[in-house]
């Protein structure tokens, strides 16, 4: 299945170094100018998860296959870019094609890295970058919205689905709001409109906060600052520097626990950042495990066992029976799925079965 979590910002604060260093490679273009990102660079990344691990051992595994996430790595945007100026256009346009956005910020000071507006201030750059995506949005619904007034005054069924849902958005917007701001006070049939919408506002967010290296286990006044905003819109926020990670993903295993033991570090940032992207996604992982392979699957949450069926191959959600499910836990403190059918805690689910995070799946099907 494809996630897609998109890289943005302004020009210059370190989108094109993460990228690089979370799909360890060059794809990405990482220079001292403005729109040094051009195309929007794809790349796929292994969601860091030990409990695949874990089961692979007990399940005496020959290979491993973890879940995956796909960033996009988003030209840089400033100031009237929902006008055209710069590659507004084109940056608008990819990051409707994502689900969530990881909106880098630059918290270090480096006379040597230029600023598209010539000052560090993170908050700033927040507001310039969702500006420009609130009005967007507001033109993207005033161009729909009378038209659809009328087709709902003509008891237009689409039109009278649509229309209250447009209506919130707008106002949220005009009030200065992101309409992601909004979602908790929704109801689901309200969210499913919304999701329909394709509003650039209504994106989840995780704020990347990038610093300096001597920042990097402790944040600054800065990182504080955007972490306050997080809280107080329910968004996500992870503390990252774009120039340790690219270091990192040169080294080896080793070479990166001892490099990160030095630095006071626990793990790389960027897992973090996957994690965090991953949870921004309201994603879930189950896991199958045998001989021949365990692998981690990503559904989303509220999945019920035939959609996770279908992660694995359409066949088996078409032809779907039922689902034999043991939680990790019961599955790693009893030493494996003999042990786990054994003890009873192997449970046959049906096609209502809405499926956990950590769930080690069989699927029966028919053929």
């Amino acid at each position: 299945m494809g996630f897609k979590c998109g890289i943005v910002g302004l020009p210059n604060v370190g989108k094109s170094t993460l990228f690089n260093a979370l799909t360890r490679t060059a794809a990405a273009q990482a220079a001292n100018y403005p729109f040094c990102t051009i195309e929007p660079n794809t790349g796929d990344v292994a969601v860091p998860d030990p409990r695949l691990f874990k089961l692979a051992e007990l399940a005496r595994s020959k290979s491993v296959v973890p879940t995956r996430l796909t960033f996009v790595d988003i030209a840089g945007l400033v100031r009237g870019a929902s006008k055209g100026e710069g590659l507004g256009n084109q940056f608008l346009g990819t990051i409707r094609e994502v689900e969530a956005i990881a909106h880098v910020l630059r918290c270090f000071e480096d006379g040597d890295v230029t600023h598209v507006e010539g000052r560090i201030d993170p908050l700033a750059d927040a507001e310039t970058v969702e500006t420009e995506l609130m009005l967007a949005d507001l033109e993207s619904l005033e161009r729909r919205i009378d038209p659809l007034r009328k087709r709902a005054t003509a008891r237009d069924k689409e039109a009278l689905a649509l229309l209250p849902m447009m209506e919130k958005a707008l106002a949220a917007l005009n009030d200065g709001k992101m309409v992601r701001t909004i979602r908790d006070a929704l109801s689901e049939d309200d969210r499913k409109v919304l999701r329909g919408l394709n509003l650039l506002t209504a994106k989840p967010v995780l704020y990347v906060c990038n610093v300096g290296e001597e920042d990097a286990a402790t944040g600054n006044a800065d990182t504080a600052r955007i972490a306050e905003k997080a809280a107080a819109e329910g968004a996500g926020m992870v503390v990252i520097s774009a120039s340790i990670e690219a270091e990192i993903a040169q080294l080896s295993d080793d070479e990166q626990a001892d490099y990160l033991e030095a630095i006071g570090l626990e793990e790389p940032g960027l897992n973090r950042m996957i994690r965090a992207g991953y949870d921004l996604l309201d994603l879930v992982t189950f896991f199958t495990a045998g001989p021949k392979e365990a692998h981690a699957w990503t559904v989303r949450r509220g999945a019920r066992a035939p959609q996770a069926a279908g992660a694995v191959h359409t066949d088996f959600e078409r032809g779907f029976i039922r689902a034999q499910t043991i939680k990790y836990d019961d599955y790693v403190g009893l030493g494996g799925e003999t042990a786990a059918r054994d003890a009873g805690k192997a449970r046959d689910e049906g096609k209502d079965y809405v499926v956990q995070d950590g769930d080690v799946i069989l699927f029966k099907f028919a053929t």
